[in-house]
């Protein structure tokens, strides 16, 4: 008789890595839960631990916690306090998947003798022929590939995405079914390792409030701000201006000057036509030719929108229609029409 293949669930304590568990349970694989113990910042942590507990308990799988919490902070919020520091915004969400999720947890994982690890992420992975191809996930509205752009062939042969075939009123009902004791439970929002406190509250810890102009779009300074660093590009609100009849947004920061630019809605300097993208991520193999039609996102949960993708020693994607709201240190990523995941890169 051949044994059990085993695979390490990450449980956020979600129930999203709670339904996986029971699915693979289903599929007859060897299931160990195992909760990463990342930083945070709120407290909350303590209590998604527990219901990662409580949803093994039920399912009657061995649990285990893995304190990644030195490993996350290096990783992860230094990498995302640097780009705030250089003025771009960065992924850390994009860069929790790369280093502990599919990496640390990973090789850890195979390292105790698991075959795969598995997550509750909204996407799906096909095997084609000797390849591994990751595919959009069949609930549109909670696809998550625009955050596993950076996988390798070398991760994907370990990895397994049993929700990526359900949409999230499935996943409930299943939960229900499973009886697990996180099935009415809310899904996370915002940056995971902040909870409730917000971003410009985190950020104040590691950057100086540093008051600046802020300009329109002629050069007339129309207020103040803190510090450009903690502002975003197409952030609205925030910044105490009044007296528009039109929404403002921001569409430029220098952190060097600290000088902020806001404009409304429809002014040409919210748009780009094309972008310069770095760090650039195959997921099967990089394209043979050098202009390639593609389907892309710049923002998680973006529309797709068509665009052309110059191969050279750098990478240009030139957009069919301009696409608002661009922000440097933020991910491109690439599709075909049949929704398989080409890969992505860093905005520049």
């Amino acid at each position: 008789m051949s044994k059990k293949k085993k695979v390490f669930v990450g449980m956020s304590g979600g129930v999203d890595s709670s339904v996986t568990v029971a699915l693979l349970k289903e599929r007859d694989f060897d299931v160990v839960g195992v909760h990463l113990k990342c930083y945070n910042v709120d407290g909350c942590a303590e209590q998604d631990a527990e219901d990662a507990r409580r949803a093994a308990e039920t399912l009657n799988i061995p649990f285990y916690v893995f304190d990644m919490e030195d490993e996350y902070k290096e990783k992860v919020v230094e990498y995302m306090v640097e780009g705030y520091k250089e003025g771009i915004t960065p992924n850390p969400d994009v860069m929790c998947n790369k280093e502990i999720k599919f990496g640390i947890f990973l090789e850890k994982a195979l390292e105790m003798g698991a075959d795969y690890v598995a997550t509750g992420h909204y996407v799906r992975l096909k095997k084609v022929g000797r390849k591994y191809k990751l595919f959009v996930g069949k609930d549109k509205n909670k696809d998550q590939s625009y955050f596993l752009w950076t996988l390798i062939q070398k991760q994907l042969k370990h990895s397994l995405f049993p929700i990526g075939d359900l949409e999230k009123p499935k996943v409930r009902k299943l939960a229900k079914k499973y009886k697990l004791p996180n099935a009415e439970k809310k899904d996370s929002q915002g940056i995971c390792f902040l909870g409730k406190v917000s971003l410009k509250e985190f950020l104040k810890d590691y950057i100086k409030e540093k008051p600046g102009k802020v300009l329109d779009i002629s050069g007339k300074v129309v207020g103040e701000h803190k510090g450009a660093h903690f502002y975003t590009i197409g952030q609205r609100g925030g910044l105490g201006i009044g007296g528009y009849k039109n929404p403002q947004y921001i569409a430029k920061k220098d952190v060097k000057k600290n000088i902020i630019v806001i404009a409304e809605e429809g002014d040409e300097i919210l748009s780009r036509k094309e972008i310069d993208v770095v760090g650039v991520n195959w997921i099967v193999e990089k394209p043979a030719i050098k202009n390639l039609k593609v389907l892309m996102r710049v923002r998680y949960r973006q529309p797709l929108f068509s665009a052309t993708i110059k191969i050279g020693k750098k990478l240009k994607v030139i957009f069919d229609k301009k696409q608002k709201f661009i922000a440097s240190g933020q991910s491109a990523v690439f599709y075909t029409k049949k929704g398989e995941m080409l890969g992505g890169g860093t905005i520049l």
